[in-house]
This record gives C-alpha cells, sequence and structure tokens, in this order.
C-alpha cells in the first residue's frame, strides 16, 4: 500500500508538470500570436499610408517643371513598386507566422482534454485506494482471525466472510483503476511528449518564416530605394530654374523694357520735357484763339452778306 500511494504521487507530480507545459504554452503563444497579428495590421496600414504618399507625389509632380516633374513621377513609380512588396509581406506573415500561432488555441484545448481525462482516472484510483484502506479496517483479512472467527460464532463468520468478499471487490476494483490510470498516464506522457517536440519545431519555423520574410521584404526595398534616389538626384536643377525664369519673363518682355527705360529719364530731361510741353501747350491755345477770331469774323461777314441780301431782294420785290 505505501508503495501504491508513492506511485500515486510520482504520478501527480508528473501530471502537474505536464499542466504547467500546457498552460506556459496556452499563455505565452497566445500573447505572441496577438502581437504578431498587431505587427501585422500596423504593416498594412503603414502600406495604405504608403499609397496615399504615391498619390500626393503624382499630383504635386503634374504641377512643377519638367525635370523635376519626371524626377517625382519616377520616385512615385519606385515606392509604389515597393508597397506591393508590402503586401506581399503582409499576406506571407499573416500566413506563415500568425496562422500557426492560431492553431495552438486549438491544440492547447485537445492537449487539456488528455490532462483531464488523466486527472480523472486518477481520481477514480485514488477513491478506490482510501475505499479499499476502509474495507480492510473494518474486515480482516488474516487467516488466523478468521478461524478463531469459526470457534466463536458462526455469524461473526459470516460477516467477515462477507467483509472478505468486500475486500477482494475492493482490491480488484483497485486494480482495474490502477490499470486505467497507468494506461491514461502512459498515454498522456506519449502526448505530451509529442506536444513538446511539436512546439520546438513550430518554434523554430514560425520565426525562421518570419524572418526570411522580413530579409526578402528589406532586401527588395534597399534596391528600390536605391533606385528612388537616384531619380531624385538626376533632377536638373539649372534646366529647371532656367524654365522656371522664362515663365516669369516672356519673350517681349526685352521690347517692353526698352520702353519703359525709354520713357523713364532723368529729372532735368523731365524738366526740360516740362517746360517744352508748357511751350507747346502755349502755342496750342494761341493758334486755337486765332481760329476762333478768324471764325467769328467769316460769321460776321456771312451775316452781313446774308443781310443785303435780303435787303436787295426786298428792293426787287418792291
Amino acid at each position: 500500500m505505501m508503495l501504491l500511494g508513492r506511485g500515486l504521487d510520482a504520478r501527480d507530480n508528473q501530471t502537474r508538470q505536464m499542466q504547467d507545459a500546457v498552460s506556459n504554452v496556452e499563455k505565452h503563444f497566445g500573447e505572441l500570436c496577438q502581437i504578431f497579428a498587431g505587427y501585422v495590421r500596423k504593416t498594412a496600414r503603414l502600406r495604405d499610408k504608403a499609397d496615399l504618399l504615391v498619390n500626393e507625389i503624382y499630383a504635386y509632380a503634374a504641377t512643377e517643371t519638367p525635370n523635376l516633374k519626371v524626377g517625382l513621377k519616377n520616385f512615385a513609380d519606385e515606392f509604389s513598386r515597393l508597397q506591393d512588396y508590402r503586401q506581399a509581406e503582409v499576406d506571407r506573415l499573416e500566413a506563415k507566422v500568425v496562422e500557426p500561432l492560431k492553431c495552438y488555441g486549438t491544440i492547447v484545448k485537445l492537449k487539456r482534454d488528455d490532462l483531464r481525462a488523466t486527472l480523472t482516472a486518477k481520481s477514480r484510483e485514488a477513491k478506490q485506494l482510501s475505499q479499499l484502506e476502509k474495507t480492510r479496517q473494518r474486515n480482516p483479512s488474516d487467516l488466523h482471525v478468521i478461524v478463531s472467527c469459526l470457534s466463536s460464532h458462526y455469524e461473526k463468520y459470516v460477516q467477515n466472510f462477507l467483509g472478505i468478499k468486500l475486500l477482494c471487490l475492493a482490491e480488484n476494483e483497485l486494480q482495474r483503476a490502477t490499470m486505467d490510470a497507468t494506461r491514461t498516464t502512459r498515454h498522456l506522457e506519449e502526448t505530451i511528449d509529442n506536444f513538446e517536440k511539436q512546439k520546438i519545431r513550430d518554434i523554430k519555423n514560425i520565426f525562421s518564416e518570419f524572418i526570411t520574410i522580413e530579409m526578402l521584404f528589406h532586401g527588395k526595398a534597399l534596391e528600390i530605394y536605391t533606385a528612388a534616389y537616384q531619380n531624385i538626384q538626376n533632377i536638373d536643377e539649372n534646366e529647371d530654374l532656367e524654365v522656371f525664369r522664362s515663365s516669369l519673363y516672356p519673350p517681349d518682355y526685352q521690347s517692353r523694357l526698352d520702353i519703359v527705360r525709354a520713357n523713364s529719364k532723368s529729372p532735368l530731361q523731365r524738366t526740360g520735357s516740362s517746360k517744352s510741353s508748357l511751350r507747346t501747350a502755349q502755342i496750342s491755345h494761341r493758334m486755337l484763339r486765332k481760329d476762333e477770331e478768324e471764325d467769328e469774323e467769316e460769321d460776321e461777314d456771312d451775316e452781313e452778306d446774308d443781310e443785303e441780301d435780303e435787303f436787295d431782294a426786298t428792293k426787287e420785290v418792291r
């Protein structure tokens, strides 16, 4: 009985360690799954923001000078191509990292079911052992005690016989419970052993896939960023500056400038011009007055002629 009790204690410790192993995986794999899923979501949002940036660069490039327009457009093309690789990164991380970690929710649930079955079998075994102890305490199993009971009272003999029978039944039940507990424990040991192997293998695969996916993306990103940098550096600043100046100063700007300069003279020249203009205005005014006086004299002459004509006509009538 002491050996059986020690065996139960050893299996209990073993089961407790298995429970701790499963609980540890459940906790940390769940945290890893959530963090990796958040990492993938952040990467997808970064891709969306990059698409907005590409559209804005295209819109701005359409308003700029030729060289700057070409350089910005080529940069936007390269940056847009990078977002295609970023989308591939998101898809691969989802399939190769997040999904395998999600699967461990189901795996842990199955292992807990196995642990529950083992615990149930061990509980049944412990219960049978307790019943057997109680039966042995109530009923003698020693042959000497049975013989002494036969010599004394027949009734006690019957009671002892029944007690022995109950004791045998309890021992049989204990034996079956022990075999069942041993079988389930061995099954659990194999299951947990396979679980541990699979866990280590999956951890290696998941992190290897993560590193490979990130290396592929960043390798392509370095290549694309190099091309985008060259496109920006190839923008001809001087040529675009000439185009900008040409847009500010149209072709007839120089001739109009000459006219303005010709009309803009020194103060002395402007004073002489003013005096000359005043003199010209006075002469023009005098000539205008003279013309007006001549016109008035002609009008008076015309009136006198009209009066003489009327007078002559009156005389003829008479």
